[in-house]
């Protein structure tokens, strides 16, 4: 359904470079110049521009390129609505937090998908910020966040609440704990998610309402992966907020202890986000049903 060019052009927009582009596609590359050049033509905007011996995206040009992803992704999702159709089986591709990931999230995707023949579900992992684009340009079908935006074309579910802890090995003096002060925190080796997470930016928010920064803090390490983190606290090299949400299955087996940081009441929502014309209301309530059953299992 989609002109080529539009391929092309999303294909240019990846590598940045007319003759990889080219080869991606199995055309030449005057071909794929003559394609962006017929765009721009057409759409009376410069997409592209050179900068430095660089090929770069103009202002225009990510305008069009942000389309151009929306409208291919829109043509995928039809085709694959068609072909499930056909095959009498639905997909449904779900954007997760790397904490959602280490929650009982994934779990529960894959119990609703044991119950429900004939059901497929696509679990993909990022940012915050990558999932809200990948939602916008309908790449995904449903995004699991923590916390909202303020965006009349996203809409949300109530999924649960969470609460970030400070979480510590079984051997750790804390661990015997019932709460530990900013001031004790100071004195600890930190190992934080990276600053784009939504994990570190509510807790340095929170440190910023107690006159505090992170630089007030020694950090020794950030990493992007959670089970990564937890693998180090276990092995104490030092300790890190976290999700209590993400800590449940090391809680159970008495792995590691997680416990309230004094002053610091770091709750948010886990939500279903979705666009505004999403209708499939039936596989949320049955996905959040498996969700409250998974969860009592680690209560």
């Amino acid at each position: 359904m989609l002109d080529t060019k539009v391929f092309s052009l999303l294909t240019v927009a990846e590598t940045l470079n007319y003759t990889q582009a080219a080869k991606r596609l199995n055309i030449t590359q005057p071909a794929v110049s003559q394609h962006i050049k017929a765009l721009e033509e057409e759409l009376g905007v410069h997409i592209f521009e050179r900068a430095g011996g660089k090929l770069v995206v103009t202002r225009q040009g990510e305008e069009v390129i942000s389309c151009a992803r929306k409208l291919a992704a829109l043509e995928n999702n039809l085709r694959q609505t068609l072909s499930d159709g056909q095959a009498q089986v639905e997909h449904l591709t779900v954007g997760v937090t790397h904490t959602a990931e280490s929650s009982p999230i994934a779990e529960t995707l894959a119990l609703y998908c044991a119950r429900h023949e004939g059901v497929s579900i696509k679990m993909v992992t990022d940012t915050t910020n990558n999932l809200y684009h990948m939602l916008k340009s309908y790449e995904l079908d449903l995004a699991i966040v923590e916390g909202r935006i303020t965006d009349p074309r996203i809409h949300y579910l109530l999924l649960d609440t969470d609460t970030l802890v400070l979480a510590v090995s079984m051997d750790h003096p804390f661990a015997k704990k019932s709460m530990v002060t900013l001031d004790e925190l100071k004195r600890e080796k930190l190992i934080l998610r990276l600053p784009e997470s939504g994990t570190r930016s509510l807790f340095e928010a929170h440190l910023e309402s107690n006159n505090m920064r992170l630089e007030d803090f020694h950090v020794i390490l950030e990493v992007d992966n959670t089970a990564t983190i937890k693998d180090l606290i276990r092995r104490d090299f030092g300790v890190s907020i976290l999700a209590r949400s993400v800590c449940l299955d090391e809680l159970k087996k008495g792995k590691l202890t997680v416990l309230p940081v004094e002053n610091l009441s770091m709750m948010r929502e886990i939500n279903f986000a979705y666009n505004s014309d999403f209708t499939r209301f039936d596989m949320l309530r049955d996905i959040m049903r498996f969700y409250n059953e998974t969860r009592k299992i680690y209560a």
